[in-house]
């Protein structure tokens, strides 16, 4: 899919500034709900350090190819701080390899600075994966903070194609560019969760869209700890609508978040399931918010099927 550019310029230190009042209304659009709100702050580098030393590696893990070009996450992040792009959240993969640890695919998010602590309902990040360990190229993918649930949304690769840089020895001026490219396409994004709103699902459609979230956290609808009433069920007066934005936030915020209980699912041996669990691992927790974007996607448009 491709986006038009949105008008733009940069400043003498190379950021991109918005060139009209039509321009920065649209962007300001995203930010101006008026809600309760869990806003982030920009991280220190002792902080980042504390969360996810990965970041900081002062070399590759042993072994790698010689075509291996090393560029440390922590001189990108310098980089993305001084085109006005903030560090809010950072994380490390779990590794059990002992030589891989301080390697290990971590994940950065981003807000632009000037938007970090102001009131909404959402704001745009992006979010960077990378690794020092063979593991993952740069990824930079798009993505949502919402505020009245401080819950990390990530946009589905059909809707904004997420970019892949190769160790190199450029990645820190490609990811800039990637960055300030994703940025343009904001609007697009907005209009994306508008039609969602506007979008409202029947009984059938919420209950398909939540057999579907299932299937994609657990494939087995049979085994799976939660059913559909439960996944549908809002943790908040702000999500207890049958818009498809609302929806789509209580399924993905129920089965990201975990520390939900379905007293009426049973395990093959009958016992009762405990509380499900937070998918707090990388590579899952992307792979699962693309889906359900994804679901909300072919829903929204009519192209998923109700039985």
């Amino acid at each position: 899919m491709t986006f038009p550019v949105w008008p733009r310029q940069r400043s003498q230190s190379g950021a991109i500034t918005l060139q009209t009042t039509k321009d920065k209304t649209m962007f300001s659009s995203i930010i101006n709900q008026n809600t309760r709100t869990k806003a982030r702050f920009e991280l220190a580098d002792e902080q980042i350090k504390a969360q996810a030393p990965s970041v900081f590696a002062g070399a590759p893990q042993a072994g790698v190819s010689a075509r291996y070009t090393f560029l440390p996450t922590s001189q990108v992040v310098a980089r993305m701080r001084q085109e006005g792009w903030a560090p809010v959240e950072v994380r490390q993969q779990s590794v059990r390899v002992e030589g891989r640890f301080g390697f290990q695919k971590h994940l950065l998010r981003f807000q632009r600075r000037d938007q970090i602590a102001m009131a909404g309902e959402y704001t745009p990040e992006i979010a960077l994966v990378n690794s020092h360990d063979r593991s993952s190229a740069y990824q930079i993918h798009a993505a949502l903070y919402r505020f009245v649930c401080g819950n990390g949304l990530m946009v589905s690769d059909s809707a904004f194609e997420a970019v892949s840089i190769r160790h190199s020895g450029r990645e820190a001026e490609e990811i800039i560019a990637a960055s300030f490219t994703m940025l343009a396409h904001i609007p697009q994004l907005t209009e994306r969760v508008n039609a969602f709103r506007a979008r409202q699902l029947t009984a059938g459609e919420q209950q398909q869209f939540a057999r579907q979230a299932i299937a994609a956290r657990w494939e087995d609808m049979a085994l799976a700890p939660l059913g559909v009433d439960k996944v549908l069920q809002p943790r908040r007066t702000e999500d207890t609508g049958n818009d498809l934005w609302s929806v789509y936030n209580r399924v993905q915020e129920n089965l990201i978040r975990g520390g939900q209980r379905d007293y009426s699912r049973r395990r093959e041996n009958g016992k009762s399931h405990q509380k499900t669990r937070a998918v707090t691992g990388l590579d899952e927790n992307i792979r699962l918010n693309k889906s359900l974007w994804q679901i909300a996607e072919a829903l929204r448009v009519g192209n998923l099927a109700v039985n």
